[in-house]
């Protein structure tokens, strides 16, 4: 049957009509899933900061008005340049000596525009070997795979390699492709900087295959890490109770972008702020990562600049910040007494004189309260 003319143009006015009553509907709908949305990118999954991310996501999420969207990323670097053009990523994890790097090499324009928003946990720095490769001078003129180009693992590992005059040959493989190439014998060794347990190094099997390489600590280091140990706490099918493997550490700071001329998605970090700020004691109790256990809200970053809404944060709740976990803080003391006299070769402190120093230290920690 055919159609008039009239009646062909009625159908079209309704179909019109149609579509339009459904436009305001659509548009309402798409204004409720993104509102109060927060993008926050990571690096892979064989590493910590996905799980973070994710940690991130349960605290923030009310199911209304916010929600915080895990982005997976290639690297490091590639998170701060995604951070400066990429459009929707709001927020990285970011390793800091990353920051030094970027800034050293002017690879990237307008890094300083970029806001931190506080420091994370420490990165520990992981370079499993071959049997043969006893230690980390007999990696001089081997292959060494660093994940992708620009890897934080790949920058860490070539400070630390500088620093102590050893050469070597970089390759870049994925790091499940790394681990396949060391069952070959095609390289000596992966360098991983992820925080510890590592899930790349977890799924490994019980192995007599391969082995993780002391890394040794200097004072050049001191700006930028820290002494530290992986031990079989960490990775028992690796690494023996007797034996526990020295290794450096580096921070890791969750950045934001720059948002101020987008006021609502610069709002929504802000509310990010506040909800993760105040609800950050939650983080650090069961059915979270144990890295939280590491972060210190209040702790400063002297070549970086504060997201302006974390700080003004700060100030107001200073009182709470300063006697909040004092119990945690005195572990977290012991254990930086353990990790830096290990590495200068000092005889280890009793419970007892840790504790004194303690006292020493919140005593000398109240004087320079203005």
């Amino acid at each position: 049957m055919k159609l008039t003319l009239s009646r062909t143009a009625g159908l079209i006015c309704t179909v019109a009509a149609g579509l339009a009553s459904l436009s305001p509907a659509i548009a309402q709908q798409s204004a409720t899933i993104n509102r109060g949305l927060v993008e926050l990118e990571t690096t892979g999954s064989d590493g910590i900061s996905v799980r973070i991310a994710e940690d991130l996501s349960r605290l923030i999420d009310d199911g209304a008005t916010r929600r915080v969207v895990p982005v997976v990323g290639k690297s490091s670097t590639q998170n701060l340049i995604d951070l400066k053009y990429l459009r929707g990523v709001d927020l990285a994890i970011v390793q800091t000596d990353v920051i030094d790097y970027v800034k050293s090499q002017r690879t990237l324009l307008g890094i300083d525009s970029l806001t931190y928003i506080t420091k994370l946990y420490n990165e520990e720095l992981h370079i499993l070997a071959r049997p043969e490769i006893k230690s980390i001078d007999d990696l001089a003129g081997q292959k060494i795979s660093v994940g992708l180009p620009g890897s934080g693992a790949e920058i860490t590992l070539l400070n630390i390699l500088t620093q102590l005059n050893l050469h070597v040959n970089i390759t870049h493989d994925r790091p499940a492709a790394a681990i396949d190439g060391l069952r070959r014998s095609e390289i000596a060794a992966i360098a991983f900087v992820a925080g510890k347990p590592a899930p790349l190094f977890n799924r490994l099997a019980d192995t007599k295959e391969f082995h993780f390489l002391d890394v040794p600590f200097t004072p050049l280091q001191n700006t930028v890490y820290v002494p530290t140990r992986l031990t079989s706490a960490d990775y028992p099918q690796l690494i023996s109770p007797e034996h526990p493997i020295n290794t450096i550490a580096v921070g890791s700071v969750l950045f934001a972008a720059d948002l101020r001329q987008i006021p609502e998605r610069y709002n929504n970090i802000a509310n990010f702020v506040e909800i993760f700020f105040t609800g950050f004691q939650s983080l650090q109790g069961p059915g979270y990562h144990p890295k939280w256990s590491e972060v210190n809200l209040a702790t400063e970053i002297p070549s970086l600049r504060r997201f302006e809404p974390a700080a003004q944060w700060l100030q107001r709740n200073a009182q709470a910040i300063a006697v909040q976990n004092p119990g945690q803080l005195q572990e977290m003391f012991s254990r930086f007494v353990d990790e830096r006299r290990q590495a200068t070769g000092g005889a280890p402190m009793t419970d007892t004189e840790k504790g004194a120093l303690f006292q020493q230290f919140q005593s000398w920690q109240r004087t320079q309260r203005p």
